[in-house]
């Protein structure tokens, strides 16, 4: 079960200390407040009132160590620092605090204090502290102890990638490339997972041993031909036949920041999104250069919903950085979903100008267009998203599929259902594209039976998707098998069931079988699912109220459809 730090963080206190929170005794107002805060992840407010509640009740565990959690979470490791020592000056025991401390230890290269900490067994964990300490050697000069302590790592199980990771790291950073390079390679210590950063760094190990063309090939062997800005750049690079040089790691404060860093990483596997952020933000602490923690904070900010804090963090990824572009976009999109949607469009605009020749940027801003239901200038972006993609020899199925949704809201059907054969035509049997063009086909009375092909062809790809059983459900209906849809429409209605479109064909097909009362049911709860504040082009409230008003025939006859073929005439 994933937990939230903020919001067990006095159990946890009271756990390892014996001690029962008083504060909500003593200052309940700001206890109470904290509390909420730390529920709702609002960092700032829980810093706030339980600094506040510390004031009454200064040693209180679980509000000390509260703070610690929220003032790393915000970003903030200095005021997080002076709690953390607090927290250890009263004999407690709290891993937040240790993460700080040992984290300020390493800054302030106070290695025989760390060596101390880890002998009184107040460190993070087994691993964290075994890759740590052999840092910290190598910070003190001793690289000898340091290698042994990595291979004592290593030899724990389920332990090993990580350290060998981080011993190769180690040996690049004093200069043994060849050493690292027989560790990436596998032909010691190996074989080594591949993540991005380990490729990236092995890459730059390969140039400094003069072996552009092996690091080129490892490149392309690892992310294929479609490159983000960072791997583009680093193969430029390498084929201009420059001596790339290493980068990644620059001391023992850099390798420890990378311990956090992929280690918050790993765990986001099994913990919480805001507990993985606790690492990430010692990570950028530690090295304010190391954009990945940054890109991983603001990520983990904007999936907690803290979009402000996640705009902040993107917006710190440095101008002139290969990343810059990406972090752009992650700035816009947490401007979009803070409903800031006219800075978000700026950020994309200034981006897609600078930026002209990287067809990701337009088809965000595309994305973003379609969002906000501009669906002209949608076409416009994706168009030059195509032709960016088409110049280099890359077709992409989800622009195509992007551009025929916006051709289809423009009423453009030709260019529409072109775009979205293209996109089955890059990727056969994409249930999403098979269940647009088949739906649509639906609505338009159009090639029925191939449009049915399709949905059930998409349904049978995710038969857990309550919109795409919806459409297979509406099909049947359309093409008057009502008895085959009921079973669909009340499948859909289950997997979604505050959908109001589904809600409405429901009750439709319901109607369509002699179901009357239940039919009106129906309607009446898809009525009072509309957000009549939201108009939406897939459904009519006024179409809705005139079903109750005097049934679904009635309305059909009046639009001057053709009339419900129906086994039950009982009206």
């Amino acid at each position: 079960m994933k937990l939230r730090i903020l919001s067990v963080i006095a159990a946890l206190a009271a756990i390892q200390t014996g001690a029962t929170p008083s504060a909500a005794s003593e200052a309940p107002g700001a206890y109470l407040a904290a509390r909420q805060a730390g529920y709702d992840k609002d960092y700032a407010a829980a810093a706030e009132y339980f600094t506040k509640a510390l004031i009454k009740d200064p040693s209180n565990p679980a509000s000390l160590e509260s703070v610690v959690g929220a003032q790393i979470a915000l970003g903030r490791i200095d005021r997080a620092l002076p709690v953390a020592r607090k927290i250890e000056a009263d004999g407690l025991l709290s891993q937040i605090s240790h993460m700080v401390l040992i984290a300020d230890e390493v800054r302030r290269e106070a290695y025989d204090d760390l060596f101390l900490r880890f002998e009184k067994d107040r460190g993070i964990g087994e691993l964290a502290d075994g890759l740590i300490s052999a840092w910290a050697h190598l910070g003190k000069g001793d690289m000898r102890e340091a290698i042994r302590l990595f291979d004592e790592v290593a030899e724990q199980r389920g332990l090993r990638s990580f350290a060998i990771y981080h011993k190769a790291l180690a040996l690049a950073s004093v200069g043994d490339f060849e050493a690292a390079d027989q560790i990436f390679s596998g032909k010691s210590d190996g074989p080594m997972q591949r993540t991005r950063r380990g490729v990236l760094a092995w890459a730059e190990i390969l140039s400094q041993l003069e072996r552009n063309n092996g690091a080129i090939a490892l490149i392309d062997d690892a992310f294929g031909t479609d490159f983000d800005p960072e791997i583009a750049q680093l193969r430029a690079l390498l084929e201009s036949g420059e001596r790339v040089p290493f980068t990644r790691i620059s001391g023992a404060t850099d390798g420890v920041a990378e311990v956090y860093y992929s280690l918050g990483r790993a765990l986001l596997a099994d913990t919480s999104e805001d507990y993985a952020l606790l690492y990430s933000r010692i990570a950028e602490s530690l090295s304010p250069d190391h954009v990945d923690a940054l890109m991983m904070s603001a990520e983990l900010l904007e999936s907690l919903e803290r979009y402000d804090l996640a705009t902040e963090t993107y917006k710190r990824v440095p101008r002139d950085h290969p990343t810059f572009s990406a972090a752009e976009m992650g700035r816009a999109e947490s401007l979009r979903r803070a409903d800031k949607t006219d800075a978000a469009v700026e950020v994309l605009e200034q981006l897609s100008e600078s930026n002209p020749d990287l067809a990701l940027v337009h088809v965000s801003a595309g994305d973003l267009y379609r969002q906000l239901e501009r669906f002209a200038d949608a076409v416009e972006a994706y168009n030059r998203a195509v032709d960016l993609y088409a110049a280099h020899g890359s077709e992409q199925w989800f622009v195509h599929y992007a551009r025929a949704i916006s051709y289809e809201r423009l009423g453009d059907w030709e260019n529409a259902e072109a775009d979205f054969r293209k996109a089955l035509e890059l990727n056969p049997e994409q249930p999403q594209v098979l269940n647009y063009l088949g739906y649509s086909l639906v609505e338009k009375q159009v090639k029925l039976d191939e449009a049915l092909d399709m949905i059930e062809r998409a349904v049978a790809r995710q038969p857990n998707s309550g919109y795409i059983v919806d459409s297979l459900g509406w099909g049947l209906y359309r093409l008057g098998r009502y008895d085959e849809a009921i079973g669909h429409m009340e499948r859909a209605a289950e997997l979604i069931p505050i959908d109001p479109v589904v809600n409405d064909h429901l009750g439709d097909v319901l109607w369509a079988v002699g179901r009357i009362t239940e039919a009106r049911f129906q309607w009446r709860r898809a009525l009072s699912l509309v957000d009549e504040d939201k108009p939406s082009p897939d459904i009519s409230p006024d179409r809705i109220r005139r079903k109750l008003e005097v049934g679904l025939d009635a309305v059909l006859a009046e639009e001057g459809a053709e009339p419900l073929e129906v086994a039950d005439d009982d009206r």
